[in-house]
C-alpha cells in the first residue's frame, strides 16, 4: 500500500513533537517545603544572632551570652534540635582549627570554628555532596575592633538564618546524597573558615556538586540611590575556572565556552528553578566571581576547583554594612535588624531550597557529553553516556543563542543521542539528566567528537 505523502509528513511531524517534547514538572514536596519557610522564623533567628552583641571572629569565646563562642554554641544547639527530628540523619559539630597570625587581620594565633550540620545521604554508593553556607562572624568600621557591638543582622545574620531554616526543613526529608549546612567564621578577617573547609574538601576528595554561599540577602533598600526592590537577587559566578588546565583552556577557546564555566551553569540552573518555584523573585545573573574587586566564602571553593556561586541582595546599603552603630546628621548607621526585609529573605531562602532539593533528588549528570563535528550540516547531533548507578527517566537538551544570558529552549529525549534542527554555528547546548518528577542534574557542556 502506498502512503499519502501528506500523511507521511504529518506522521513525521507528530513523531518529532513526541520525541522532542519539553517537560516541566513541579514537585509537590518541594513546593510544600517552600511553604514551611517563614519570614518570622528567619527574623527570630537574626534577632537571636544580634543578641550576642558582637560575633567578631576574634571576640570572646568563653562567655555564654556574648561573642563568637556563644553564637557558635547556640547555632550548634539549634542543629541538635533539628537532629532530633531527623531520625538520626542529621549530625552536627563545631570544626575547630587554628589560624596563624598574619600581620593583617589576625593579630595572634587564634582558634576558629565552623559550625556544621551534615544531612547524610541515604544511598551509601552516592558520594555526591552539596554545601550551603553563611558566615557567622560580624564586624564594625574597624575590622580589628573585637569589643564594640557588631550586630551583623544582614551581614551575615541573613545568610546564617537562611541556611539554618533550610537545615531544619530539609533534615525532615531524605535525599540520596549528602548536604552540608555550615556557618563559617573568619570571613571578615580573610575568608579563613571557608578556606579551611574548601582545603579540607580538596584534601579528602569530596565530590562537591555545588557550593552555595549566602552573604547579605536580607536588605532591599540601597544607600545613596534609595532604590528599593525585593523582587531581584544577584547570583555571582566565575567565568574561567581558577584551576583550569592548559588543555581545558584550549578546549574552552575552541568551543567558545567562555560563558559556560561549571559555576555559570550552576547559576543558570538556580535561575531556572527559581523561576519555576518562587513567586516574585528574579535571579539576576552577574557574570563575575563577586562584586568588583571583592570576594566571599564561595571564592576559596572556586580556587580549589569546586563549582561555587554567591547569592547577594540586589542593592547594598553601605550605611548598614561594616559600620559602627551610631547616629550622624540624623542618619542611623549600623547593621541592625530594623533595616532588614524578612519577606525578601524568605524568597531568597526559597530559591536556595528549590535549588538544593532539585539537585539532591536529581540523577547523576550524564558523562562524555559530546557534539559531532564530522559533517557540515544545519542539524546538530549530541551524544552522551548515562552515569553509572543512577536511575534516569530521560535527558534535557538545553539550547540558547550565543548572545542569550539563559537557556531559551529545552528538548526532552529518552535516548543518549539526539539530532536536533539547531545549528551548532548559531546556538550553544548542554545536556542534563532528569527523573520523572522533573529533578534535573546540573547541565554538562558538550565537547567536539570528530
Amino acid at each position: 500500500m502506498k502512503l499519502n505523502p501528506l500523511y507521511s509528513l504529518f506522521a513525521l511531524l507528530l513523531f518529532t513533537q513526541m520525541s522532542f517534547a519539553q517537560i516541566t514538572v513541579d514537585d509537590p514536596e518541594i513546593k510544600k517545603m517552600i511553604t514551611e519557610i517563614k519570614a518570622e522564623n528567619l527574623e527570630n533567628t537574626v534577632v537571636k544572632l544580634v543578641s550576642f552583641g558582637t560575633r567578631h571572629t576574634l571576640s570572646d569565646t568563653k562567655s555564654k551570652t556574648r561573642g563568637i563562642g556563644a553564637a557558635q554554641r547556640w547555632v550548634q544547639s539549634e542543629f541538635e534540635k533539628y537532629a532530633l527530628e531527623s531520625n538520626g540523619k542529621l549530625t552536627s559539630k563545631i570544626d575547630y582549627f587554628t589560624i596563624k597570625a598574619d600581620g593583617r587581620r589576625i593579630a595572634v594565633d587564634s582558634q576558629l570554628g565552623n559550625v556544621m550540620a551534615t544531612l547524610k545521604g541515604t544511598d551509601s554508593s552516592d558520594d555526591r555532596v552539596l554545601i550551603i553556607s553563611g558566615h557567622l562572624d560580624s564586624r564594625v568600621s574597624d575590622v580589628m575592633d573585637t569589643k564594640s557591638d557588631a550586630p551583623g543582622a544582614n551581614d551575615d545574620g541573613s545568610g546564617v538564618a537562611a541556611m539554618m531554616e533550610l537545615a531544619k526543613i530539609m533534615s525532615k526529608r531524605s535525599f540520596p546524597y549528602t548536604i552540608i549546612f555550615v556557618a563559617v567564621t573568619g570571613e571578615e578577617q580573610g575568608l579563613y573558615g571557608a578556606r579551611h573547609l574548601a582545603e579540607l574538601a580538596k584534601k579528602e576528595n569530596w565530590n562537591i556538586v555545588a557550593m552555595i554561599n549566602n552573604d547579605m540577602i536580607g536588605n532591599s533598600l540601597s544607600s545613596g540611590t534609595n532604590l528599593r526592590d525585593n523582587t531581584k537577587v544577584r547570583v555571582f559566578s566565575e567565568a574561567t575556572p581558577y584551576l583550569e588546565t592548559e588543555e581545558e583552556g584550549k578546549m574552552r577557546k575552541l568551543t567558545n565556552r567562555d560563558n559556560d564555566s561549571p559555576s555559570r551553569l550552576l547559576a543558570r540552573y538556580i535561575k531556572t528553578v527559581t523561576d519555576q518555584y518562587v513567586d516574585q523573585l528574579e535571579v539576576n545573573l552577574v557574570y563575575r566571581n563577586d562584586r568588583f574587586l571583592r570576594g566571599g566564602d564561595h571564592t576559596p571553593f572556586s580556587q580549589n576547583g569546586f563549582t561555587a556561586i554567591r547569592f547577594c541582595e540586589m542593592n547594598e546599603n553601605y550605611n548598614h554594612q561594616h559600620q559602627d552603630v551610631r547616629t550622624e546628621n540624623e542618619v542611623k548607621y549600623g547593621d541592625l535588624v530594623e533595616f532588614m526585609d524578612f519577606e525578601y529573605l524568605r524568597k531568597i531562602s526559597a530559591s536556595n531550597l528549590a535549588t538544593l532539593a532539585n539537585l539532591a533528588w536529581a540523577p547523576k549528570a550524564p558523562t562524555n557529553v559530546g557534539i559531532e563535528v564530522k559533517d557540515l550540516t544545519n542539524f546538530s547531533t549530541l551524544i552522551w553516556k548515562a552515569a553509572e548507578n543512577t536511575k534516569v527517566y530521560g535527558y534535557q537538551i538545553l539550547i540558547r543563542e550565543t548572545s542569550a544570558t539563559n537557556w531559551e529552549k529545552t528538548i526532552f529525549v529518552k535516548d543518549t543521542k539526539a539530532t536536533i534542527p539547531y545549528s551548532k554555528d548559531n546556538f550553544l547546548f548542554a545536556v542534563q539528566a532528569i527523573d520523572e518528577l522533573g529533578h534535573a542534574s546540573l547541565p554538562v557542556f558538550p565537547t567536539p567528537i570528530r
